[in-house]
């Protein structure tokens, strides 16, 4: 589990602490009140500095705020999970995310010090009861299914009961299949025959999911709300302001809540003003919905089973998307209706919303959280000891284990897996991704025997507004600070790349000592 500090700049020595996340209630289903207000317990900080041992005890009045919908729903009639399907879309190329995906398929990217995006999804469908789930994935998944085949098997990951699965399913040519997906759609036509198999004899619904997208909810209220709605197809969706609207594909519905327009990216006023539609219907106060006025797609949605093999196999057999193609041509004859959701929700498409999701995470209270006690996020099963930290100032930051930061100023910032963080350095607003394996002290100075850098961050060195992927080399006195506030910089020999004015040292790179970026 990461270590999460957020202390008021409390100078330690030492310490080797973990931290449970503070439990966040569930809302994405409720429909129900304005705002929770939730107290915390009081919380002990304890201080070990090395041959002394001291504690102190300190009140601190924590306050999370939830916001909660206005109507409550909660389903008539509970269906059996064993009766659903998942389908999780491992995504594209990932270009936006370049150069984090290099090496990596989009979903899995590191977030959090610990985790990877995929396991959002994985989770959500775990804890939702959920054990039948297919994963689809193309580029670079190398990663990805090492990740899968670690964490979510039958065997020594996360456990399932009964006939549950999680398999990967890549593109590959085939008699009937010779080439690449071309889209969501086209990549669950590709497997569609799966869903005829002997094993999937009981499924009534399929969920389809995205792999890049950071949000908490029960997948089976999801699928109980599609039931009771009658619907051949339901779509989660967002209340949206005007300011957001534009990067999402946006939904007209009737009083009934059944979709009966779309529009992909608005790029106008004009064409995102036709879209407004009265969200009162989901039970937000005129006040509200005046505020809320479009409703954005999630790209979540669930289908019957027999309406989704329709779709992809007889009437729209060359529709490659979902969102762009096959729903909004069902809607014209099929019952679409929309799902309401009211909790966090984030797409990872960018660097900068992936750089701006990760310090979030580090903030008091956060607005998500890895950690909670009713559906918690899963990852891969780690043996590694606790950081250690020694003689460091740290203040709103995320340490996860196996971390060692010696001497060193962090501020608001993600401290991954295995990092080495040398004395005297200063890290804020940052990333820090760590490493996939130690160097021994042997190798560290057999290497800088040889001129090079051992793997992690060297002496001296100021990182800020930058993100550091694995396994990265940086040497001692290193300035990686954007110094000439350039927006959009490549050097792909060098593995350094500026995205929105965050600087990227990507996978395995070496940065020289005295650097200055």
């Amino acid at each position: 589990m990461a270590c999460s500090i957020r202390s008021a700049g409390v100078s330690t020595s030492a310490p080797r602490a973990s931290r449970m996340a503070p439990a966040v209630p569930s809302t994405n289903s409720a429909f129900t009140g304005r705002s929770i207000v939730l107290g915390a317990s009081p919380i002990a900080h304890r201080i070990v500095r090395i041959g002394v041992t001291r504690s102190r005890a300190k009140t601190m009045a924590v306050k999370a705020v939830v916001q909660a919908p206005a109507m409550q729903y909660e389903p008539v009639n509970k269906a059996k999970s064993s009766s659903v399907l998942a389908i999780i879309l491992g995504g594209g190329a990932g270009t936006r995310l370049f150069p984090l995906t290099k090496t990596r398929a989009k979903p899995a990217v590191p977030i959090g010090g610990l985790y990877r995006l995929i396991d959002v999804p994985m989770s959500n469908c775990i804890n939702s009861g959920i054990s039948k789930i297919y994963v689809l994935t193309q580029f670079n998944s190398m990663s990805l299914n090492r990740h899968l085949s670690r964490t979510y098997n039958m065997g020594s990951g996360v456990r399932f009961g009964g006939d549950g699965f999680v398999e990967v399913l890549a593109a590959t040519q085939t008699p009937t299949m010779n080439d690449w997906f071309g889209g969501t759609a086209d990549a669950v036509r590709a497997y569609s025959w799966l869903l005829g198999d002997i094993k999937n004899r009981l499924i009534e619904d399929v969920v389809i999911l995205s792999g890049d997208h950071l949000y908490r909810m029960d997948y089976m209220k999801f699928v109980n709300y599609h039931r009771e709605m009658n619907a051949d197809i339901t779509i989660a969706c967002l209340p949206n302001g005007p300011e957001k609207a534009k990067d999402f594909g946006l939904m007209k519905i009737d009083e009934n809540r059944r979709i009966i327009a779309f529009a992909e990216k608005p790029k106008t006023d004009e064409a995102l003003n036709t879209m407004r539609v009265d969200t009162t219907v989901f039970g937000l106060t005129p006040e509200e919905a005046e505020k809320l006025p479009f409703i954005a797609s999630m790209g979540i949605y669930v289908f019957k089973k027999d309406v989704l093999l329709s779709l992809l196999n007889d009437k729209y057999p060359t529709a490659n998307d979902f969102g762009g193609e096959i729903i909004p041509a069902a809607a014209k004859d099929m019952n679409v209706v929309a799902y309401p959701f009211f909790g966090y929700w984030e797409d990872i498409g960018t660097i900068k919303s992936f750089f701006e999701e990760n310090l979030k995470l580090c903030r008091q209270p956060a607005e998500f959280e890895f950690y909670d006690p009713q559906s918690p996020i899963y990852t891969s099963p780690r043996v590694l000891p606790p950081a250690t930290v020694i003689e460091s100032r740290i203040k709103d930051a995320i340490v996860a284990q196996g971390a060692s930061i010696a001497k060193a100023t962090i501020s608001n910032a993600v401290i991954g897996l295995r990092a080495t963080i040398g004395e005297g350095c200063s890290i804020i607003d940052a990333m820090v991704m760590g490493a996939d394996y130690y160097e021994s002290d042997e190798q560290k100075e057999a290497i800088l025997l040889a001129g090079g850098v051992p793997i992690g961050i060297g002496a001296g060195t100021i990182i800020q507004n930058a993100i550091i992927d694995k396994n990265a080399r940086i040497g001692k006195n290193v300035q990686i600070i954007n110094k000439s506030g350039v927006q959009e910089s490549t050097d792909a020999v060098a593995g350094i790349y500026i995205r929105s004015g965050i600087v990227v040292i990507q996978n395995s790179a070496t940065v020289a000592d005295n650097t200055v970026i």
